[in-house]
C-alpha cells in the first residue's frame, strides 16, 4: 500500500517543518507549504489524502478561502483545520464548507495522528463507495464505458 499523502499548510515555518518531519517519520508522504496560495498550487499538481490547514494566515488568502478552493479541486481530500481559541467560530464555518474536523493550537501530535487516522478511514470509505457505484454502473450499462471513451477523445 502507498503511504498516505498529507499536505501541511501553516505560516509558522518552525511548526511546519517540525510537523512535516514527524509525519514523514511515521511513514507518511508529507509536504509543507507556508500559504493558502501555495497549497492550491500543490493540490492542482498532486492528490492528497489529508490536508492540515491553519485558518489564520497572513497575506491574500486565509484558511477558509483556501478550504473552499481545495474542496472544489479535490473534494475527497479530508481537511483538518488548525485554529486558535479566538477562531473556533471560523472553524465551525469551515466544517460547514466540508472540513473533516478542527483542532486547537497548540496541537498535541497524538491528537493530530488520531484525527489523521479517522480522516484516512473516511476518505477510503468514500473511495470504496465510488468504486462500487462505478462497477454497478458498468454492469448495468457495459457499452457506455466505451461510448464515454469516444466522447473523451473528441
Amino acid at each position: 500500500m502507498d503511504s498516505f499523502r498529507v499536505l501541511v499548510v501553516d505560516d509558522e515555518q518552525d511548526f511546519l517543518e517540525t510537523l512535516v518531519n514527524r509525519l514523514n517519520k511515521r511513514d507518511m508522504d508529507a509536504i509543507g507549504v507556508l500559504s493558502g496560495e501555495r497549497a492550491l498550487e500543490e493540490v492542482k499538481k498532486k492528490l492528497f489524502d489529508a490536508i492540515i490547514l491553519d485558518i489564520k494566515m497572513p497575506g491574500g488568502m486565509d484558511g477558509i478561502e483556501a478550504l473552499r478552493e481545495i474542496k472544489r479541486i479535490q473534494p475527497l481530500a479530508e481537511v483538518i483545520l488548525l485554529t486558535g481559541h479566538a477562531s473556533v467560530e471560523t472553524s465551525i464555518e469551515g466544517m460547514k464548507l466540508g472540513a473533516f474536523d478542527y483542532l486547537l493550537k497548540p496541537v498535541k501530535l497524538e491528537d493530530l495522528m488520531m484525527k489523521l487516522a479517522e480522516a484516512f478511514e473516511k476518505k477510503d470509505s468514500h473511495e470504496q463507495k465510488i468504486r462500487k457505484a462505478r462497477i454497478k454502473d458498468l454492469m448495468r450499462f457495459p457499452g457506455r464505458v466505451f461510448d464515454q471513451e469516444k466522447e473523451d477523445k473528441k
